[in-house]
């Protein structure tokens, strides 16, 4: 399974190469297409409450950035 994410910077928020590097940091990859990042699951159930954990530990890295978050799995 993989997690996608969309993202909308706004000029008066935090740099997108910050925001790239935290998501380097949390194990996201960076994409080209409709998506900017995807996290490629190890195991083969993830769980929504795995997700929402995820999706949890990127708000608080983002927290106060100003960036919008769109996140769908498959």
């Amino acid at each position: 399974m993989k997690t996608h994410v969309s993202i909308i910077v706004s000029s008066e928020g935090g740099l997108m190469s910050e925001v790239a590097r935290i998501f380097s940091e949390l194990g996201f990859k960076p994409t080209l297409g409709m998506h900017d990042f995807v996290y490629k699951w190890e195991e083969t159930r993830v769980t929504p409450e795995k997700v929402i954990d995820l999706v949890d530990k990127v708000q608080t890295k983002l927290k106060g950035m100003n960036v919008g978050l769109h996140f769908v799995t498959d």
